[in-house]
């Protein structure tokens, strides 16, 4: 196997083959090298479904050799290690590839350690998590007979920040159906100060947890689960003016300890683990204070190495991290490449944030928020076309597009470098 590439990126998915299969679309003799160890691509926005029992798990998942596109060689391996003041990436068994250009591209990790318990919890099936097994979820939901059932989500960034609530509006919805909803608290716990942070979005959110009775939790950050007692550990961190008082014999059994511990007894729990970048790449010069690839917030060239790129859920960029982002991020990324690859400048900066949250809000109802940077409601044009009603609003349409729209464009366009 050749050790040198033009172009090598490292990850196999969504943002890895997108800009593989885009930069071979643009000049088919670029020699590019891909690493990446998985055997099994799957596609994960749909395992929200999955764990509400309306889609076919073994649907999600494709093998990684068919998807790799022809012309690109396939480095069967672990990234572990970057020197990129020689143009070069270490692997865990093929030795060290060089580059003139290098792609960061593999996505984020989950990491239960950061908060106490989880791992324990999670290993028992006492906590579900679509993140990690969506089968389980769905098992969790349909055996749950009431009580308090905790939705909630880490401090740290998550891919695809608005899984976690989509999660207890679909477990709503299915405890209503089965008469549930007067033996049950739903409760939606979040370190977020609001339900979401697009003004229009979230008109329709407080709506849609009005109508299910959620118990609406803001400030709370989960950091230990009492796996014996069944009980999440949060603090709370609202500031002074937001501070929270609990009532003593609440129905949730909800207690405070000082002014900022509370402690909420659980029946179900769901939530996302705290997520990080991959070791090897948190712990290397690639990435800013926080651990995430220290990128150009609109060009995603690396703020300190011009010859390289990250994108996708690695980057330190503050928007959503989503497929949708990863869709407007490759062509800007791919158009950079080009450019250099002729001497001359990545001047190509047009990415404004743009990302967008699929909020199923219950069977057969969805609402479709799409934002930038600055957290304003940009609906895609094409889309808006084609659905032509106003996308933060409930609607089946939007339904119709999460459950089998949005799949087919994944595996038959985005896949195969097509804009779409």
């Amino acid at each position: 196997m050749k050790s040198h590439h033009q172009i090598l990126i490292i990850g196999g998915g969504t943002a890895g083959i997108m800009t593989a299969t885009q930069l071979l679309k643009k000049n088919g003799k670029l020699d590019i090298g891909l690493i990446e160890p998985a055997d099994t691509h799957y596609y994960q926005p749909a395992w929200t479904l999955v764990g509400a029992g309306t889609y076919d798990y073994d649907k999600t998942a494709k093998p990684m050799s068919g998807l790799i596109p022809k012309g690109v060689t396939w480095i069967k391996d672990y990234a572990e290690g970057f020197d990129p003041g020689n143009n070069a990436v270490s692997t865990k068994r093929s030795g060290t590839f060089s580059y003139d250009y290098l792609v960061v591209a593999p996505g984020l990790i989950m990491d239960p350690t950061l908060i106490e318990g989880l791992p324990e919890a999670m290993e028992k099936g006492i906590a579900c998590s679509n993140y990690t097994d969506p089968r389980h979820t769905w098992e969790t939901i349909k055996n749950f007979k009431g009580g308090n059932a905790l939705f909630t989500q880490p401090t740290t960034p998550i891919k695809c920040g608005g899984a976690p609530q989509k999660t207890a509006y679909l477990a709503a919805d299915y405890f209503g159906k089965h008469g549930l909803k007067d033996k049950t608290n739903v409760i939606f716990a979040t370190p977020g100060s609001v339900i979401f942070g697009v003004k229009q979005v979230k008109e329709t959110l407080t709506r849609v947890i009005d109508r299910y009775g959620i118990h609406f939790k803001p400030f709370y950050a989960p950091y230990k689960i009492d796996v014996d007692k069944k009980i999440v550990f949060f603090n709370h961190t609202a500031p002074d003016e937001n501070q929270c008082v609990i009532n003593a014999d609440n129905e949730l059994g909800e207690t405070m300890t000082g002014d900022a511990v509370i402690q909420i007894p659980f029946d179900m729990l769901h939530l996302a683990p705290p997520q990080t970048a991959p070791k090897f790449v948190k712990e290397s010069v690639l990435v800013n204070d926080a651990g995430w690839l220290d990128v150009d917030h609109h060009s995603m060239q690396h703020n300190k190495y011009p010859n390289i790129f990250g994108l996708g859920d690695v980057a330190a960029l503050p928007t959503a991290k989503t497929g949708a982002a990863i869709r407007k991020q490759v062509p800007i990324v791919v158009d950079n490449l080009m450019r250099l690859l002729k001497h001359q400048e990545a001047s190509n900066k047009s990415y404004n944030g743009y990302s967008s949250c699929p909020l199923v809000t219950g069977y057969g109802k969805m609402v479709l928020a799409e934002f930038d940077y600055k957290n304003n409601f940009i609906p895609d044009p094409k889309l808006k076309r084609l659905l032509v009603f106003n996308s933060a609003k409930e609607h089946w349409r939007l339904w119709m597009l999460k459950k089998y729209g949005l799949p087919y464009l994944y595996w038959n366009k985005m896949m195969k470098g097509k804009n779409v």
